[in-house]
């Protein structure tokens, strides 16, 4: 049963999500603040989609490992001694102890088997056999089925390089869904990058759409990021592609004189270039997004891929993420480059911040704001509508 409320809530998202782009509105208040629209979103967007974990990089070797969440979930993500990859269950199937825990464990490594640290239960790594039970001591005496015992798995698919996951054994497959991604991707092969650093703003006073509809236009530069991202990459020049489904892009090329001094350190603007963009690549940034919660911004010296994670109605953690090509690792400005980037990315998300918090307050007064228009350079909002609709509504009753 739906609650209270959340009928007609649900009404006005699909009236909205019917409109045109030049009528197009946007979401009502309650969709950013309401308990059971978010319970709603939790089932039927995050747990029934594709969500990204990870980049390959992190699971590069046989053995490799990599510790994730996702909506409170306890995963791991593993390669095997084929270079298969499974996403398993972190909590032992004895007594529910997650077998990587944070507080002893890194988020990534090596190992050869899974080992339980609560009783040394293990748990094998290698192709069909991947979460099977391998070794549980002192159950001989006990009426215990070994073979049945195994780390629950969810799907995975590596797409362009990075770890997308579902807890949907009926999701349809992801790759033949955003292949009109491909392309605008595929100049920079991002599965040949390495993670260069993540970092991470949690609990941040917002719903997570707040967040990524604001990732998912270039229309705030100009007030904004004012001072930073608008003297290079001006939104007004943006071009929004005429993407549909689940995933949009869009291309917004440097200014014609943009500032490319170092910095106070010397550190260096521009990091080690991919290699083998086109011009198109080196003149400016795409940013592609993947629904539900997914954005890359490619330039030509980085990607960083950005996710939002809900941890309440009205509030969610960022996790952004930032690939350079592989060579990068070795130049000795290295580490400049990288202290130099996550400065930067501080600063564009602190001025985000203030936007995310301001937009989240005033959608909470009363009487709610009714919805505003769109901007053409705000197609990727009206087409997120959509998405939503979409998935949320199925199975009403």
């Amino acid at each position: 049963m739906l609650h209270d409320g959340l009928p007609s809530l649900l009404d006005e998202v699909a009236r909205v999500a019917t409109l045109p782009l030049e009528r197009g509105e946007t979401l009502p208040a309650r969709a950013y603040t309401s308990e059971p629209f978010h319970d709603l979103e939790q089932e039927r967007v995050f747990r029934g989609d594709w969500l990204c974990v990870g980049h390959v990089s992190q699971v590069a070797g046989p053995g490799d490992y990599l510790r994730t969440d996702v909506l409170g979930e306890p995963l791991v993500i593993t390669r095997d001694e084929s270079g298969g990859l499974h996403a398993l269950s972190r909590v032992c199937r004895h007594r529910f102890m997650d077998v990587l825990p944070p507080e002893t464990t890194p988020e990534q490594g090596t190992l050869k088997r899974l080992t339980c640290p609560y009783h040394t239960w293990t748990y094998r790594l290698n192709g069909e056999y991947a979460g099977q039970l391998a070794g549980a001591p002192l159950m001989s005496q006990v009426d215990f089925d070994r073979a049945a015992c195994r780390l629950p798995r969810h799907r995975l698919e590596v797409w362009n390089g990075l770890l997308m996951v579902s807890a949907d054994p009926a999701a349809p497959a992801l790759g033949p869904q955003l292949t009109r991604l491909d392309a605008a991707l595929a100049p920079y092969r991002l599965a040949d990058l390495v993670v260069a650093f993540t970092a991470r703003w949690e609990n941040v006073p917002a719903n997570w759409k707040v967040a990524f509809e604001n990732a998912s236009e270039n229309y705030h530069h100009m007030g904004t990021h004012a001072a930073t991202l608008e003297p290079v990459l001006p939104g007004k020049d943006t071009v929004v592609e005429e993407c549909d489904g689940r995933g949009f892009s869009m291309f917004t090329p440097f200014a014609a004189d943009p500032p490319l001094e170092p910095d106070a350190d010397g550190a260096p603007p521009v990091g080690t270039l991919i290699p083998g963009l086109g011009a198109r690549q080196l003149s400016g940034m795409t940013v592609v997004g993947v629904f539900p919660n997914l954005t890359l911004a490619l330039v030509p010296d980085s990607v960083t891929y950005v996710r939002w994670i809900p941890t309440g109605p009205t509030t969610h953690d960022a996790l952004v993420t930032v690939l350079v090509p592989a060579d990068a690792v070795d130049q000795p400005d290295y580490e400049a480059y990288v202290a130099a980037s996550r400065q930067q990315l501080e600063l564009i998300q602190e001025e985000d911040l203030v936007a995310i918090r301001g937009v989240q307050r005033g959608l909470t007064t009363e009487p709610a704001p009714s919805g505003g228009r769109f901007s053409h350079l705000e197609r990727p909002l009206w087409q997120f509508q959509r998405y939503l609709a979409d998935r949320l509504a199925g199975g009403r009753q």
